[in-house]
C-alpha cells in the first residue's frame, strides 16, 4: 500500500466532523486517529469556538513576556552598537 501524506488541519477536521455526529464514540475515534483523548477534545473545543478556522495551526510565540527588557533599554543598547 502506497504511502499517503495527509496534513494535520485535515486530520482535524476530519476528527471534528466524526466526533461531532450523534453518538460518536470520541474516545474511539481519538484511539483510530492516534491521538490522546486531551487532544481530542483540545480539537472539539476549538472547532465549538471558532469552527474550522480554529483548527489551523496557531502560532507558539507567547502573548505577552513578563521578563522582556524595557523599550529604554534596548534604545541605549542599540544607540551603544
Amino acid at each position: 500500500m502506497p504511502w499517503q501524506e495527509v496534513s494535520i488541519v485535515s486530520q482535524r477536521q476530519e476528527f471534528v466532523l466524526l466526533a461531532s455526529r450523534e453518538g460518536a464514540n470520541k474516545r474511539a475515534l481519538c484511539r483510530r486517529f492516534g491521538i490522546s483523548p486531551t487532544v481530542g477534545y483540545r480539537w472539539l473545543a476549538r472547532y465549538r469556538a471558532a469552527g474550522l478556522a480554529g483548527l489551523e495551526d496557531r502560532s507558539r510565540r507567547p502573548l505577552h513576556s513578563p521578563n522582556e527588557t524595557p523599550v529604554a533599554i534596548q534604545a541605549a543598547v542599540v544607540e551603544q552598537r
